[in-house]
C-alpha cells in the first residue's frame, strides 16, 4: 500500500511532463505548416539524388 505513495506523485509528475513537452512544442513552432510539409516530400530535388 506504500506503493501507491510513490506512483500516484510519480505518473502525476510524468503526465505534467509531458504536458510541458508538447507546450514546448508548440511554442517552438513545430507544428505551424503540416500541409507544407506534407506537400514537400512529394517535390523532386535534384540534390536528393544519387551519383550517377
Amino acid at each position: 500500500m506504500t506503493i501507491l505513495l510513490f506512483l500516484a506523485p510519480f505518473s502525476v509528475g510524468l503526465g505534467l511532463l509531458a504536458v510541458a513537452a508538447f507546450w514546448w512544442t508548440l511554442r517552438d513552432g513545430q507544428y505551424d505548416d503540416p500541409a507544407g510539409d506534407a506537400n514537400r516530400i512529394l517535390l523532386d530535388d535534384p540534390d536528393d539524388r544519387p551519383e550517377a
